[in-house]
């Protein structure tokens, strides 16, 4: 499978636009699993090696194939800021009607803190409103902790 990573800019009438910044050949053909996340984003991005917080989305279609995959914010070595506006946005210019998020933390201690467990409710509250269901949020570090999983 093609994984895409893209990135959002404005056009010339300052409307969000997909941008392709890279393609990636990986033998995931639709998401099975929190593990299967992990694994991609880590050997494609590295996100388990990286010194500072950085949350990617990853868009899915009704059959779980992945569109595309978004770096939704970079942040420092223990915060990353998002809101869920950004996220869906994205989400929904790719056509998405189920989202992954996954970040990393740097300390490689993968325990939820209180600002991930409030994101995760309102990114999950705002994707119920509009019909993008949060699939499931993933902290890499050393291994992964998934609130799907998890049942959180």
């Amino acid at each position: 499978m093609r994984i895409t990573k893209y990135r959002t800019e404005l056009n010339e009438n300052l409307h969000n636009v997909l941008v392709k910044e890279n393609g990636y050949n990986y033998p995931l053909e639709s998401v099975t699993s929190a593990n299967a996340i992990a694994a991609m984003l880590n050997t494609i991005f590295r996100l388990n090696k990286q010194a500072e917080e950085h949350l990617y989305m990853v868009a899915l279609n009704t059959k779980c194939r992945i569109l595309g995959v978004f770096e939704v914010s970079h942040g420092t070595v223990n915060c990353s800021i998002c809101n869920p506006r950004d996220i869906f946005i994205k989400a929904l210019l790719c056509g998405a009607t189920g989202i992954i998020l996954a970040h990393n933390h740097p300390s490689q201690d993968t325990t939820p803190s209180k600002e991930d467990m409030e994101t995760y409710r309102r990114v999950k509250e705002s994707g119920r409103m509009i019909g993008i269901e949060l699939m499931d949020n993933i902290i890499l570090g050393n291994g992964y902790f998934s609130f799907h999983e998890n049942r959180i």
